[in-house]
């Protein structure tokens, strides 16, 4: 552990690696590699990992554990803060970093809207629905309303699915073609649709579902 420490002390806590922060964060290099075996290498996954099971993995015990868990919700939250302070957008994968903090481990899906001038500034980003586990029920007429309201040029719709893959179903296809419709109608255009899962996320424009 000696040694870890100094590595951080001289090079800084970004030149450890992702299994040496876990194992400075446990204080302990056999129950960190224990860990890491069990959750298949990776940050996330442990980050992801329901308290109780990461107690039983190589003896971690519950101060380790609420250790890993405040962690995580910091990092959740450090993430959620960087990127409600975030004024523009220039790709899906921005928007991916922007939204994931706030909607990845919601039990509920929501579907949001991020309005945007045609520089792509940020003009407002609304929550447009809330459901269920399943789906949730979005009025298309309301998110263009919206838009006209702000001036907005353009619009980005984001949801997340909590029980399942980033894969598009036919109720979000629909959606994004209603929204595409009425928003040209009044020369608005609707950049993307993203749908992120814990799994990954989905982009319309960069499946070509959608002219971006």
């Amino acid at each position: 552990m000696q040694v870890l420490c100094d590595k951080m002390a001289s090079r800084g806590v970004g030149a450890l690696s992702d299994k040496e922060l876990l194992a400075l964060l446990v204080d302990d290099v056999q129950v960190a590699d224990a860990l890491w075996d069990a959750c298949g290498g990776a940050l996330a996954r442990i980050a992801d990992e329901e308290p109780a099971r990461l107690r039983m993995i190589g003896g971690l015990g519950l101060r380790r554990t609420r250790t890993l868990v405040l962690a995580a919700e910091f990092g959740r939250r450090v993430a959620e803060a960087r990127a409600v302070e975030a004024d523009s957008i220039a790709s899906s994968d921005d928007v991916v970093r922007l939204f994931r903090p706030r909607l990845e481990k919601l039990p509920h899906e929501e579907c949001w809207a991020v309005y945007l001038t045609a520089s792509n500034r940020i003009l407002e980003r609304q929550r447009v629905s809330q459901g269920g586990v399943q789906s949730t029920v979005v009025d298309h007429r309301l998110i263009v309303k919206r838009a006209l309201e702000l001036l907005a040029t353009q619009l980005i719709l984001i949801h997340n699915h909590p029980s399942g893959a980033a894969v598009p179903s036919p109720q979000d296809k629909v959606l994004t073609e209603r929204v595409a419709r009425a928003a040209a109608l009044f020369d608005i255009r609707l950049l993307d649709h993203i749908i992120i899962a814990r799994e990954g996320d989905f982009s319309f424009c960069r499946a070509g579902l959608i002219a971006g």
